[in-house]
């Protein structure tokens, strides 16, 4: 874990804005158990009565929670940009759709051609990690597996962006697309030529940003998030068309 030694001056307001950088830079995730009292007050090197009051005012400020028995964790509520109620409209509407697609269009185009200028090795060398894991997921024909790693390298690109505000946004988005709240990216994935056209174009932003190439790495994300697009649009499509089929077919086995 990435944790620093506290010099004894001001030790927990020192502890305290060092978690708070981690989640800021989404370093510490939604969600994520940190490590034990004794582990972190032996990182930290400070007393354990003061790392708790660390946590203490860390949980006060809802960056916190902590769970009798469990340990402390970062608060699930970081992870979502959107209240509930909202989240539900957005399911239950089309039109929701188009615009989670245009807004992460013109957001991850952005993000990309900011990755290409700004990534250093260590950004590069995290994408490139995962595109290889990309590739071998494709490789086993694995739908679940390549849906996953879809949105980790999406979320690498955007943390490539060193925009803090940029990733907290997208990986509020994601939030939703993981719960299947816009569509299912299984089921986008289960078709084997839409997997061969979303792996070559993964290929495209990969090799547009590690060649430090901003417009070419906007241009990738836009042709993708626009493909996904018509693929969906067309499986609404045909969603609908079954539909009446099955009705017909009903209303003719009734005659």
């Amino acid at each position: 874990m990435p944790f620093r030694k506290i010099e004894p001056e001001k030790a927990a307001g020192a502890i305290i804005h060092q978690i708070e950088q981690l989640i800021l830079r989404g370093v510490l995730r939604p969600g994520e158990r940190l490590p034990s009292e004794r582990e972190l007050a032996t990182r930290f090197e400070v007393s354990r009565p003061t790392l708790r009051d660390a946590l203490a005012e860390l949980e006060a400020s809802g960056l916190v929670v902590t769970r009798p028995g469990a340990g402390a964790f970062v608060a699930q509520v970081l992870g979502s940009a959107f209240a509930p109620p909202l989240v539900k409209l957005f399911s239950t509407h089309d039109e929701a759709l188009l615009d989670y697609l245009s807004f992460r269009r013109d957001l991850e185009g952005m993000a990309a051609a900011r990755a290409a200028e700004h990534a250093n090795e260590t950004d590069l060398a995290v994408i490139r990690s995962i595109f290889k894991r990309m590739e071998a997921a494709h490789e086993k024909r694995n739908p679940a597996e390549e849906a996953e790693i879809d949105a980790e390298f999406h979320l690498a690109i955007v943390e490539a962006a060193h925009n803090v505000v940029m990733l907290h946004m997208v990986r509020s988005m994601f939030e939703m697309l993981q719960a299947g709240v816009f569509y299912n990216r299984q089921t986008l994935f289960g078709k084997s030529s839409t997997r061969d056209h979303l792996l070559e174009q993964h290929r495209a932003i990969f090799k547009a940003i590690i060649a430090q190439d901003p417009d070419a790495a906007r241009a990738a994300v836009e042709t993708h998030l626009t493909y996904i697009e018509d693929a969906m649009l067309q499986q609404n499509r045909d969603a609908r068309n079954e539909d009446v089929a099955r009705q017909r077919l009903a209303h003719e086995k009734g005659r």
